[in-house]
């Protein structure tokens, strides 16, 4: 497990990336990207949508181009008061602190989840996409935005020191032991050379 798997550790981590999250999360993660993954979800207006560990909101920001209404969970207080700064605490967004393997909603709550830039901090990865599961309607979509892991082995042992990152058979497993029998897998990249991002969206089985 990486240093950053663990979650005490991680909102102590973000409690100081927080006050620049904004300008670095763009060198791997930009709104083309998350433009292009937001399509795959072929949002309804009305549609009741979760973004997961949504941060400072840069995800949430493009989801409401889509929705009405976004409802938005992050464990990390110091990201949350960031997006409060953005979008207003009684706006179109719905803030909720909580935990991606606990989440404090029912059964059949979504019409899809969204999460991008949380899932290499989950300890418990497959818990956190059985619970996405569970809360997203039969036929509903969840969208699961991570590092693609590294080809060189230098990066790679760096990489599993710090945080998760995964493959597209890893993620095959995952999605699978979460219960999920429809997924396929998108590799994203900002420009050559730069990390890459793997997205998958899954099908909530009828």
């Amino acid at each position: 497990m990486g240093v950053l798997e663990n979650k005490a550790r991680a909102r102590t981590f973000y409690k100081y990336l927080s006050k620049v999250y904004d300008e670095i999360n763009p060198l791997v993660w930009n709104e083309e990207m998350r433009d292009e993954a937001i399509e795959m979800l072929d949002l309804d207006a009305d549609d009741r949508v979760l973004d997961v560990g949504c941060g400072t909101g840069f995800a949430t920001e493009g989801l409401l181009e889509h929705v009405d209404t976004i409802y938005g969970l992050d464990q990390s207080p110091h990201q949350l008061s960031r997006a409060f700064e953005k979008f207003g605490k009684l706006g179109r967004v719905r803030y909720h602190m909580g935990d991606a393997e606990r989440l404090p909603f029912k059964d059949d709550s979504f019409d899809a989840v969204w999460s991008s830039g949380s899932i290499e901090y989950w300890p418990n990865p497959v818990d956190a996409l059985e619970e996405a599961r569970r809360i997203t309607k039969p036929g509903g979509k969840v969208l699961i935005v991570g590092p693609d892991y590294p080809n060189s082995s230098i990066f790679q042992k760096v990489a599993d020191a710090i945080m998760l990152f995964y493959d597209e058979e890893e993620a095959d497993r995952m999605f699978r032991e979460a219960g999920f029998e429809e997924f396929e897998h998108h590799i994203q990249q900002s420009m050559p050379g730069s990390p890459r991002a793997i997205t998958t969206i899954a099908e909530v089985p009828e």
